[in-house]
């Protein structure tokens, strides 16, 4: 999902806001195209394993998959099959309908709880910009759900947004400040978002996975002025020679 939220009065929260930005945006840019960040990860995994992975034989999950943009670009540019959760039923059908004719399918739920898929069954996973959203023992069980489901040597790209040297982060920490440490409450979507820092994500990745890369997002401040929020990006693997 886009992120880049204007900050006007919130007249829905939550799943709702979703709905109705995927119904008729009024406060984000949606956009279609595959996320830069993902492309440059697809460009690194096929450098470290050519197309073992990015393949028709492979399947990829996306939780929080938004229209599918991700999804599309996966299954058109490599062939590859595979299911989007989202809880935004008006995400999911505008997914449906950009998908069409490839081996994608969709289901509207939250990613929090656990999830109908097969051990040892998913070649890929993607986090973008979602999880952000779920609480502390949410994000747990979906890390978990995520390693349980992939196949050993399985690829997980993870994508939030971070708290090192962002100064948006830091004011609204401050001026709505969320149940969960390091949280706030979004000023717009009127949800708690969470954000790691960097050193906390990669400790809680690595608990499971092996952590690959680390990709911080830059020109985030100018002259000591906030920009564009920060991000992180994470390239894990689950070890191939698990059980």
């Amino acid at each position: 999902m886009a992120r880049h939220v204007k900050n006007h009065k919130r007249s829905r929260h939550g799943t709702a806001f979703w709905d109705q930005e995927y119904t008729k945006a009024e406060h984000l840019a949606l956009s279609t195209e595959a996320s830069e960040d993902l492309e440059k990860f697809t460009r690194w995994l096929e450098r470290q394993s050519k197309r073992t992975i990015l393949n028709p034989l492979s399947s990829v999950v996306d939780f929080g998959c938004g229209n599918g943009r991700n999804l599309i670009y996966l299954a058109q540019s490599f062939g590859m099959h595979g299911i989007g959760y989202d809880s935004s039923s008006a995400a999911i059908k505008e997914a449906e309908r950009l998908s069409e004719g490839l081996s994608l399918s969709y289901e509207t739920r939250s990613i929090s709880g656990t999830f109908p898929l097969a051990d040892n069954s998913q070649t890929m996973a993607l986090d973008m910009m979602s999880s952000h959203f779920l609480k502390k023992e949410e994000r747990t069980v979906l890390r978990d759900e995520i390693h349980r489901t992939l196949k050993p040597g399985g690829f997980l790209f993870m994508k939030t947004f971070v708290s090192d040297g962002d100064l948006h982060t830091k004011r609204l920490i401050a001026e709505q400040p969320g149940q969960e440490q390091d949280s706030y409450i979004h000023p717009v979507i009127g949800v708690q978002e969470f954000v790691y820092s960097e050193e906390g994500l990669y400790a809680f990745l690595s608990e499971k996975f092996i952590v690959h890369k680390t990709y911080l997002s830059h020109k985030h401040a100018l002259r000591g002025k906030a920009r564009k929020r920060r991000t992180i990006s994470m390239y894990v693997e689950k070890d191939p020679y698990a059980r």
